[in-house]
């Protein structure tokens, strides 16, 4: 909506004072409400505002560059674009900044200025900027701590998601170990996702705000206590998997029915803030341990279960006022520091912005040399469509091109409706919202509602055009530039997934023999409970990091290499598989016996030398005896199967039948 009233405003004000050059400073709007990534004001402000004066400088020297040597205006030009493209490494915030800032730059490109011309456009320019960067963080502000309690109420949709797939799963009568590795696939990744996106933002808000904020320091709380229910459930998955006896099942049955409603509830507690929800939630959350309870079992997994989901609600809905700050972790380092750790040959983002810098600049002269009407689209779609790697380049590509061309079909049906400078401004409004909307979605969405409105800014800012001409332009220039984009991504430093999998591979199994050691030494009293967290969430971004590279490598169209991807899915199953086991282990929380001790010394080395092993892809040695009269003998057993299972995929791996034709 702000988005929409940023460029709706500034044209309608331009068609009421006559002024088609106010169509620069709606197009200022949309782009820095486009470089807008959201969050506390202390976090946004920076971005916006490095936008506004950045693209102010580029909107007028670039301009008058176009008016000197043609070498001059390239050379500048390309240098601009890598430095845009490398800013990527300093995070999510600097990438958008300077991806927008290339679309700057070839838009200042379009035709020589002189002086005047150049500041009266840099003028309009800095106007849309300063009128969104008001509006976003002064007119219509958001409250600062909201992004933070979304953040951690998506966790609990996300949990909550989880239970419901564990329940259909269980409704469905289906608990066979194949059926719980896709119900893992499907649904722990976007929940480890969900709580790092908000210990981040969350951490952000407290260092911004203070350790006396107790709405920060709240919001701290429920997002760790949502962690430890995320840990809570793989260990129900895990134990569901194991073919349990019927009365197991019917009781995790009842408790999975009631689960996914009290976690959506908690979710609308946590975003709103509240601090006593009502009497009702309280009895549903006592409920859920009270539906798995069997007094007549001794040592009885489930309801430990649905004892530690019972607690963990309580201690979300009634927190604490806390009295320590969370750990502040590395402090940042230093942008001199991150620019040096990237300028090496090996480094992706340094490759990504060279290859983006020798293109942009191509593109540029053969613009300047040959000038097409809206030629420089190509420009903006090549530097935009090439991505770090050649698998999303290729999506990209394909969502860039197949948005457009729909994109162009709605600009022509507007073109039939929209026949008036006031009706088009009218159609920027709802394009606005939603495009905008769309974005965090779909990317071929994105670009099928930003079609239209740019076109109708086109036709705005150039009256006498046809929308229809404008959207055939825009979609020829699209496909060229998406195929060129493709080009430049397999001949200049191509990033075949299937090469970097190994690594990503090496690192999921060296954190799970971490947490492995770690969990063991906890369930002997060797180590503390809280040293296990750390340790745990390093398996699961491993794991998480894992499986968005082999999404990267699947994508990737002219890689054979189905036998090396089920190899990688396998380990990726069977550390899952291994994290839910280990969950599962802790959860039950037995004291062991001094004979069994050392036997259980001896399986956290099998493991750890194993998964070390596994990485060398060298077969593990036999496991060591089974701990006797142990109640988790059985669970050891299928951690031992795990272990077994990710090593002979390993060596599949490693075999020369599985690597892709070209791999290293």
């Amino acid at each position: 909506m702000r988005a929409g009233l940023a460029v709706a405003a500034v044209v309608a004000l331009g068609q009421f004072v006559h002024q088609p050059g106010l169509m620069e400073a709606a197009l200022a709007g949309l782009l820095t409400c486009l470089c807008d990534a959201g969050g506390t004001v202390r976090q946004r402000l920076p971005a916006l505002l490095a936008f506004s004066v950045v693209g102010t400088v580029f909107v007028a020297g670039f301009g008058l560059l176009r008016a000197g040597p043609a070498w001059l205006a390239v050379a500048c030009a390309t240098s601009a674009v890598f430095a845009c493209s490398f800013a990527r490494v300093f995070g999510q915030a600097a990438m958008q900044v300077g991806n927008l800032l290339t679309v700057v730059v070839a838009l200042a490109l379009r035709s020589p200025l002189r002086l005047p011309q150049a500041l009266m456009l840099a003028l309009m320019f800095a106007a849309g900027c300063a009128w969104a960067v008001l509006l976003t963080l002064v007119i219509w502000r958001l409250h600062p701590f909201r992004p933070a309690r979304r953040a951690v109420g998506a966790i609990y949709r996300a949990l909550s998601r989880m239970a419901a797939d564990q329940r259909a799963t269980l409704e469905a009568g289906q608990t066979d170990e194949a059926v719980w590795d896709r119900h893992a696939r499907l649904h722990r990744r976007a929940v480890r996702e969900a709580i790092e996106k908000a210990r981040a933002l969350v951490l952000a808000t407290v260092r911004a705000r203070g350790a006396q904020s107790a709405r920060g320091m709240q919001a701290w709380v429920r997002m760790e206590i949502a962690d430890q229910l995320f840990a809570a459930m793989i260990a129900l998955s895990d134990l569901l998997a194991s073919d349990p006896d019927p009365a197991l099942i019917e009781r995790s049955r009842r408790m999975l029915r009631l689960l996914p409603k009290v976690l959506l509830l908690a979710e609308r507690e946590v975003e709103q803030g509240r601090e006593r929800p009502p009497p009702g939630l309280d009895r549903a959350v006592t409920a859920v341990a009270a539906v798995t309870r069997a007094p007549q079992a001794a040592h009885d997994p489930l309801a430990r279960i649905g004892a530690d989901l019972s607690e963990r609600l309580h201690l979300a809905l009634y927190p604490a006022d806390p009295t320590a700050l969370p750990p502040a972790g590395d402090a940042p380092l230093r942008w001199w520091s991150t620019v040096r750790s990237n300028l090496s040959p090996g480094s992706a983002p340094l490759r990504h912005a060279a290859r983006c810098a020798l293109a942009a600049g191509l593109a540029i002269a053969a613009t300047i040399h040959w000038p097409l009407p809206y030629g420089h689209w190509f420009t903006i779609v090549l530097i935009l469509t090439m991505q770090p790697y050649f698998g999303p380049t290729f999506t990209r590509a394909i969502e860039r091109v197949g948005g457009t061309v729909l994109g162009g079909l709605v600009a022509a049906l507007l073109a039939a409706v929209c026949t008036t400078p006031v009706s088009m401004s009218v159609a920027l409004f709802p394009l606005s919202v939603l495009a905008l909307a769309v974005r965090p979605v779909s990317y071929g969405l994105f670009i099928t509602c930003i079609t239209p409105e740019v076109v109708l800014l086109s036709e705005l800012g150039a009256p006498g055009a046809s929308q229809v001409t404008i959207a055939l332009l825009r979609g020829l220039m699209t496909l060229a530039g998406g195929a060129t984009a493709l080009l430049f991504a397999a001949a200049l430093w191509p990033a075949w997934e299937p090469e970097r999998l190994d690594a990503e591979l090496r690192r999921a199994i060296a954190a799970h023999g971490r947490y492995a050691a770690a969990k063991i030494a906890a369930l002997l009293g060797e180590a503390p409970p809280e040293s296990v967290a750390p340790a745990r969430r390093a398996a699961g971004v491993a794991s998480n990091a894992l499986e968005a590279s082999l999404q990267r490598a699947l994508l990737e169209p002219r890689r054979d290499a189905s036998e090396r991807m089920e190899s990688a899915l396998a380990i990726d199953a069977a550390l899952r598989r291994m994290a839910g086991r280990l969950t599962a282990l802790h959860l039950a929380g037995r004291a062991r016996e001094r004979q069994t001790v050392s036997k259980w010394h001896a399986w956290s080395a099998w493991i750890e030398d194993s998964l070390s092993r596994a990485a060398e892809a060298k077969p593990p040695a036999p496991h060591p005896d089974l701990p006797e009269r142990d109640p988790d003998v059985e669970g050891l057993s299928r951690l031992a199967a795990q272990v077994e299972t990710l090593a002979a995929a390993a060596a599949r791996l490693a075999s020369p039948l599985s690597r892709p034709s070209g791999a290293a």
